[in-house]
């Protein structure tokens, strides 16, 4: 019999489209022998749909179809299975899934949201729980356990939208003892929306501002001199970890853009190109293997599993490093729960092929699973049984009923 996968997409996250170009690449590669790819849409309002129609990535050049063909569902716990119940008139199962797949960007569901709702109706889910994943879409939270754990990042200060706002001047000062240029970013955000370089105090106000658009918290770092930037992709859990091959980013910016990322389109006309979006990240430059030495190379690998683990991530993640080429050395920029492509594209280098990442991912996720329903999570006795609230507590209780 084939487990049935779940893959949830979408959501209300500026990287809404991404997360449908990652989902609809990694259902294509599911192993069709093993799953039963049950794609599950969520609209940026919210709405969660389902149906065969939403596997192909045409679906979404026209959204009404969705509304009009697609089942609007809700996912829920009923009687020992997980559900997709329609929110029609007759309410009546649609689909039944054994384990969900969130392939999700961004805020509102890449952050913890999406995977605290699963765990709470207790569905095996793939990937990191959710306190990796607050941790790894936070880029304060992050930076400040790497600072703890002493793992190489860049300087920075944050602050928050209203501090800005009440006094720029004090924020500017604190930021004014990094060295210029420096970049700034919304805290929870990712694919480089928001992102902006400042080279003077004119660009620093004008990055400040477009960010604050995107979130209440903001990060501001130094730029890292003679910079190279790679990536590498770690797979596993806190017990058992594994690295992908290490890709070198070439970007014409400071930092890979959002349409480096996916457009592949020209940003002045806007104009989009379809067949470059559809390949998510593999839209982007990129050199594998990266032109680094041995022993960088083995640093770098050392540094992301290390990073890995404190923040206990699970499945595929990507690590984004900064290295100085004149000093060698390398910074943590972030770590990624939820990366675009999941990195299928570092794995292949090593003779792991996509449709193995992803029985991989969902195996560790069952383990997982198993791992959680063998430790304590309540206890069966009932503390308030045979508990006498007294004549004024049962009052109460009545009036609560009136």
């Amino acid at each position: 019999m084939k487990i049935r996968v779940g893959v949830i997409f979408g959501g209300e996250s500026v990287e809404h489209e991404v997360s449908i170009i990652s989902a609809i690449q990694a259902m294509n590669k599911m192993d069709q022998e093993k799953y039963e790819i049950i794609p599950i849409y969520i609209t940026k309002n919210n709405e969660w749909y389902t149906g065969a129609m939403l596997r192909d990535i045409e679906t979404y050049q026209d959204m009404t179809l969705i509304k009009k063909y697609a089942k609007n569902v809700v996912l829920y716990y009923k009687k020992g299975r997980f559900v997709l119940q329609n929110k029609g008139f007759i309410k009546r199962v649609v689909q039944e899934i054994d384990i969900a797949f969130p392939i999700v960007h961004g805020t509102n569901v890449e952050d913890g949201i999406l995977q605290g709702y699963l765990q709470s109706i207790g569905i095996p889910y793939v990937g990191s729980n959710v306190y990796a994943s607050v941790t790894g879409q936070d880029k304060i939270y992050m930076k400040q356990i790497f600072t703890s754990e002493k793992l190489p990042i860049t300087k920075y200060t944050w602050f928050y939208d209203i501090d800005y706002k009440q006094d720029s001047s004090k924020v500017l000062e604190q930021i004014h003892k990094l060295k210029f240029p420096v970049i700034i970013k919304p805290a929870t955000l990712g694919s480089s929306v928001g992102i902006h370089t400042a080279h003077d105090d004119e660009e620093l106000q004008e990055g400040i501002t477009d960010a604050i658009r995107y979130d209440h918290r903001i990060v501001v770092e130094e730029i890292v001199s003679n910079l190279k930037e790679v990536n590498i992709s770690v797979l596993g859990n806190y017990e058992v970890q594994s690295v992908s091959e290490i890709e070198e980013v070439v970007s014409s910016k400071d930092f890979l853009t959002y349409e480096e990322k996916y457009i592949g389109g020209s940003k002045k006309t806007g104009k989009f190109n379809n067949s470059k979006a559809s390949k998510g990240m593999l839209s982007a430059s990129r050199i594998i293997p990266a032109g680094i030495d041995e022993k960088l190379k083995e640093e770098i690998e050392d540094i992301a599993i290390k990073a890995f683990r404190v923040i206990g991530s699970s499945g595929v993640c990507r690590i984004d490093f900064l290295i100085d080429q004149k000093t060698n050395k390398p910074y943590i920029n972030e770590i990624n729960s939820i990366p675009g492509s999941l990195a299928f594209y570092l794995w292949e280098p090593t003779g792991k092929k996509y449709t193995e990442l992803l029985d991989d991912m969902i195996n560790i996720a069952v383990k997982d699973y198993k791992k959680r329903l063998n430790k304590v999570h309540s206890f069966e006795t009932n503390i308030l049984e045979g508990f006498n609230a007294g004549s004024k507590g049962v009052k109460g209780i009545k009036g609560l009923k009136r």
